[in-house]
């Protein structure tokens, strides 16, 4: 491990004024970080210890919606009652994730900017990541990439400094997009507010840029809009053993419903791309339609239009459909005055 400095920050401004500087890493849970670094994949020259800043709260904003402090951890924002009444998708994805002793430590703002888990990219004995070492190539294309990428991937082949087929590991961030977040931030500059569509970003030609957090800029909290979805909704995630696992493929699906009509989707997937994956196509085919394992697969068939696999992965594309209807089929039923779906079938 490369030497670094560290300070604690009492307050955002300190913190803002530290960053600015140059070189260093806020530090708040350190569940990715502390890893990253043992690991030598980050390097930072100093760390600025977040944990004293006063952003642990969760309270209702104005509008009915709810501000997240962004040093609130994981298990008590899982367990607070607004979550758990209003957003149970987001305490359904937060419990889904890591262990209890990691999200007793893990915070919203680190859960944001959690790296990918790529194997070629947490491991420096390949000299092939573009994203680690940018220009180098991506040895997953050509190796084992069986957690890897289906949707919004780059691929111009293995050698080329532009490939990644990386994916977000995050479950919170998953049902952050669903429930449309925005993450605010604030630097010397001053404060800006994000949606999170826009914080997460395809790797483009720029794989080694996860979000668009500038450099010196401290998240500050997100907030979640007015609770539609807390009567018809569910978390699925699809891993290979049922604790401590990243997905392969995850769902986060909302329904509003009227009887056994779908008024509003949304449907966010996980383990399959860069960042959380919205499909407006399906969201749309679901608007107004009959709730039913037909209109759940023909939604699956939008969301998955442009998917492509690699040789360890391709079973991920009927997967991640398989999993929308499931998901899907849930949420209609999860409600205590949900119906019966119209027509039953096996989604499997």
């Amino acid at each position: 491990m490369n030497p670094f400095s560290y300070q604690r920050a009492n307050n955002r401004s300190t913190a803002v004024q530290a960053i600015a500087t140059g070189g260093g890493k806020f530090l708040a849970g350190g569940t990715n970080l502390v890893d990253l670094m043992k690991y030598g994949i980050e390097q930072p020259s100093g760390l600025i210890d977040i944990n004293a800043l006063d952003l642990t709260q969760v309270t209702s904003a104005p509008d009915g919606g709810v501000f997240i402090g962004a040093m609130v951890r994981n298990s008590d924002l899982a367990d607070h009652p607004l979550i758990r009444e209003r957003y149970p998708l987001l305490s359904q994805a937060l419990l889904s994730g890591a262990s209890p002793q990691i999200r007793n430590m893990a915070t919203v703002g680190g859960n944001l900017l959690q790296r990918t888990r790529c194997y070629y990219f947490m491991d420096t004995s390949f000299p092939s990541c573009n994203k680690r070492l940018p220009g180098t190539g991506c040895s997953a294309l050509n190796g084992f990439n069986r957690i890897h990428a289906i949707l919004g991937q780059t691929d111009r082949g293995a050698t080329s400094g532009e490939t990644c087929i990386a994916t977000n590991p995050s479950d919170m961030n998953v049902s952050l997009s669903a429930l449309d977040a925005t993450v605010h931030v604030q630097s010397q500059k001053g404060s800006r507010a994000i949606p999170i569509a826009e914080f997460h970003r395809l790797p483009g030609s720029t794989p080694e840029i996860d979000t668009t957090l500038s450099r010196d800029e401290l998240i500050t909290g997100i907030t979640l809009p007015p609770a539609r979805f807390a009567a018809n909704s569910h978390y699925l995630k699809v891993r290979d053993r049922n604790s401590y696992a990243f997905a392969l493929v995850s769902v986060a699906a909302g329904l509003e419903m009227n009887g056994t009509m779908i008024r509003s989707a949304v449907l966010a997937l996980g383990g399959v791309a860069h960042k959380p994956w919205r499909s407006p196509e399906a969201e749309k085919a679901l608007a107004g339609a009959t709730a039913s394992t037909e209109a759940f697969r023909a939604a699956a068939e939008f969301a998955l239009t442009a998917a492509h696999g690699y040789e360890h992965n391709s079973f991920k594309v009927e997967l991640a459909k398989r999993a929308i209807v499931q998901a899907l089929t849930q949420a209609a039923h999860s409600g205590p005055k949900s119906s019966p779906l119209a027509s039953r079938g096996s989604s499997t």
